[in-house]
């Protein structure tokens, strides 16, 4: 990092505040918005266009498109007091184990005609 070269009661000692974005990010924020919204109705075009050839493709570009409108969320974790796992004494039963139907399979003896 380079020395403040500036007149010692200009310097910023403390640097940009926490969340003010900088001005040339802003800028170019702004810029690309201002271009988004200008060729809405061509970018719905543009990926019919896609579409026609590779649905595929054009499902990507619109989940790739929406990252910038939509916020992404943050994976949570859910603890209780002091740290502790709310699901270690939770049990999940979806019906007999394979090894239970085995058992049931095996037992059936077919009938004979």
């Amino acid at each position: 990092m380079s020395r403040w070269r500036g007149p010692a009661d200009k310097a910023n000692r403390n640097g940009r505040p926490k969340g003010i974005p900088n001005k040339n990010t802003n800028e170019v924020r702004k810029a690309y918005q201002n271009l988004v919204e200008m060729n809405l109705e061509n970018m719905s075009i543009w990926i019919q266009q896609v579409a026609a050839e590779s649905p595929e493709k054009a499902f990507d570009l619109m989940i790739k498109l929406s990252e910038f409108v939509l916020p992404k969320l943050q994976r949570t974790e859910l603890t209780g007091q002091n740290g502790e796992d709310l699901f270690k004494d939770m049990r999940f039963e979806f019906g007999p184990s394979v090894e239970e139907r085995l058992n049931e399979f095996i037992e059936v003896e077919p009938e004979d005609e």
